[in-house]
């Protein structure tokens, strides 16, 4: 039996909210498996080793972000996450048989590779899924329901590392990537389903856009609202970038052993997804349905800027809580990301549905995979040469609170851009 047939109904329509919830779960549970498996490989090498992670990763958006817009030109969106994610899925398969290799140096490529592969991984699946969100349900819809989405992804975004934590002790890295694999291709199947129904009930349009390749970069530098998005992702990206340097520091000192750096990466990720799965059943929905996407950007950024400004003025040396260590850097990592996923990223998604179809796929992708890479790569060369310059860790987070609030007010720009179509209006591809 088709494992997604019980969802075969008339009244499909109606329950794609519970579908896409499902889809995005299974998806961030494939992710969140291999997530802390990447982290500990930073976390062995160093932040004085990010530049080099982050400047691959970039080598390889660079070289990817043509090649996706072809795909997009070409093909039916259908064919495109099939693609997409059998690609992935397959090489999750392929990285178990490295995992046996022996010898610092054998480690270390692997490490760099797996880091590099991840990080394609992520951006890419995951900003495909919230494209083809963008391109199935309306501005209203997306207010309503991108959070209860979003609610979804994050109970795999718990389960993920929960599972990691414990499994990595009992069975080594090889199975997490098997069960990653798996969940990566039932998520495939749910979104193909959603795509049938879409294309049965003749809204939006599944067909290839056709357009240039390069329409996606083009629009990013000619459109307001676009170029706001990408400065306020950058923007963020710098506040979370600084914390990960943090963490990779410490990691690197206090964590000499695999198993006990996935698990501590495991265990971070668990604390920052349950606080983002709280989120957005407490505030996000309530927040973007009644104040609009604008507020669900505006706040996070300013609560980034009130922790870094406590960092800068208090140091970023533990200190004890109830007989429990408190690690200030992996705090500032647990509230900007948990944040990001719980507030932010609804909100800037809901505003995509505002936009056209071509900007839905091409430039918000390009956005979320290259620009972010170069935002990583830029921001963690810019740390290193801060702190050998003499600047502290304090003084780099007076920086950081200073780029939060920048942030805050490029969202509320972003989110009354010019160009965006009004809540009511949805551009008919």
């Amino acid at each position: 039996m088709d494992p997604v047939s019980i969802f075969s109904r008339s009244d499909m329509h109606a329950r794609r909210p519970a579908l896409a919830a499902a889809g995005f779960f299974l998806l961030m549970t494939a992710y969140y498996i291999i997530r802390p498996v990447r982290d500990q490989f930073s976390g062995a090498a160093g932040s004085a080793s990010l530049p080099r992670y982050f400047g691959c990763t970039l080598l390889v958006m660079l070289l990817l972000t043509p090649l996706f817009g072809w795909l997009v030109t070409r093909y039916s969106r259908r064919l495109l996450l099939t693609l997409s994610y059998g690609f992935f899925s397959l090489c999750l398969l392929g990285f178990i048989p490295c995992f046996g290799l022996q010898g610092g140096q054998s480690m270390a490529t692997v490490g760099l590779v797996f880091f590099v592969w991840t990080s394609v991984f992520n951006l890419f699946v995951v900003a495909l899924f919230w494209s083809f969100m963008a391109d199935v349900f309306s501005s209203a819809e997306a207010a309503a329901h991108f959070p209860l989405i979003a609610f979804g992804g994050m109970g795999g975004a718990v389960l993920g590392p929960w599972l990691s934590g414990r499994l990595v002790y009992w069975l080594g890295v090889p199975p997490l990537l098997v069960i990653s694999a798996m969940a990566l291709s039932g998520a495939l199947l749910i979104l193909r389903r959603m795509d049938v129904v879409e294309r049965n009930r003749g809204s939006g349009s599944g067909a290839s856009m056709g357009g240039s390749i390069w329409a996606g970069v083009s629009h990013t530098f000619s459109s307001p609202f676009l170029r706001n998005i990408t400065l306020l992702m950058l923007f963020g990206d710098a506040v979370g970038t600084l914390a990960y340097v943090m963490l990779a520091d410490y990691a690197k000192h206090h964590l000499p052993v695999l198993d006990d750096r996935v698990a501590f990466y495991s265990h971070l990720d668990l604390a920052i997804n349950l606080i983002g799965a709280v989120m957005q059943l407490s505030i996000s929905r309530w927040l973007l349905v009644r104040f609009g996407a604008v507020w669900g950007l505006m706040i996070p950024a300013m609560i980034n800027a009130v922790l870094l400004l406590g960092i800068a003025m208090t140091g970023i040396s533990p200190f004890w809580v109830a007989g429990m260590a408190v690690v200030p850097p992996a705090v500032l990592m647990v509230a900007t990301r948990s944040m990001m996923y719980g507030m932010t990223k609804p909100a800037s998604d809901s505003l995509y549905t505002r936009t056209s179809r071509e900007d839905r796929y091409k430039s918000k992708n390009f956005i979320e995979t290259t620009v972010w890479r170069i935002g990583d790569l830029g921001i963690s060369s810019g740390i290193k040469a801060l702190t050998q310059a003499g600047v502290g860790m304090a003084g780099v987070a007076l920086l950081g609170s200073l780029v939060a609030v920048a942030g805050a007010f490029t969202a509320w720009r972003a989110g009354h851009a010019r160009d965006l179509l009004p809540v009511e209006e949805r551009p008919q591809d």
